[in-house]
């Protein structure tokens, strides 16, 4: 019998402690292998002592039954994981881009660590997500990201059957949405490699003399960068405008 155990508000905390610590384990920032196991595992814990006050009363009862307390937990532990990958696919977008812009300069070879995706990636598209997910802390996005955790339980009540069929759905659709998003991110860059390559292969017809892979590439190079530079504020400010849209419904705003 597990009322032993879980006397008091421990059952309470424990629910709370398991949907938090499972949202944060996937969101991007926090989920990343250079954020401390420890720092993490603190954080949830303080959240959920935060919160156990206002949300002990609307959670259901203690089970009779191990086997009951291991389903509420493991579907506490699925809309966690839910909360927390639907901003981590919409961060995919930056990815999808810096690839695709990373293609467009021929700069795809260049291979980084990347912190946030925790694999090798392109520079261009380890530069994009560094700098996207920077903004999104000065932004104080991700408080909407924890409001939105919070505002899971109002979505979401513990104990109530899983929705996996709209999870499901749901996760389709911000993983699309991050896909399309990226291409769009990435047009400048797909235009101007486009209007280069082709005056490029007119000029090597007019001129067969020409060194063409010599003197491309480096002015590719060259025109991709200015192309960054001048189009990059916009990119992100796209980016934070529809990561906030986007998660702004779980927040309940």
């Amino acid at each position: 019998m597990p009322d032993a155990a879980l006397s008091g508000h421990a059952f309470a905390f424990l629910l709370i402690f398991v949907r938090i610590g499972a949202a944060i384990s996937v969101m991007p920032g926090l989920s990343a292998t250079f954020v401390s196991m420890r720092v993490r595992l603190l954080l949830a814990l303080a959240i959920a002592f935060v919160l156990v006050p206002g949300l002990a009363d609307a959670l259901p009862p203690l089970p009779a039954t191990v086997a009951g307390l291991a389903l509420i937990i493991i579907a506490e532990a699925v809309v966690g994981l839910f909360i927390g990958l639907i901003p981590r696919m919409l961060f995919a977008a930056l990815h999808i881009a810096g690839t695709v812009t990373a293609l467009s300069i021929a700069l795809a070879n260049a291979l980084v660590q990347d912190p946030v995706a925790d694999q090798q990636s392109s520079t261009v598209a380890g530069f994009f997500a560094t700098f996207g997910l920077v903004l999104v802390f000065v932004a104080d996005l991700h408080h909407l990201l924890l409001e939105a955790v919070v505002n899971s339980y109002a979505l979401f009540p513990p104990g109530d059957p899983l929705l996996v069929g709209d999870f499901a759905d749901a996760l389709t659709r911000a993983l699309s949405e991050a896909m399309l998003l990226g291409l769009q991110l990435s047009a400048p860059f797909v235009v101007v490699a486009f209007v280069y390559n082709v005056g490029l292969g007119l000029l090597g017809r007019l001129m067969p003399q020409l060194p063409v892979f010599f003197f491309g590439l480096p002015v590719q190079i060259s025109m991709q960068l200015w192309a960054m530079m001048l189009a990059l504020s916009g990119i992100l400010m796209v980016f934070l405008s529809r990561f906030g849209d986007a998660i702004a419904p779980l927040a309940g705003r």
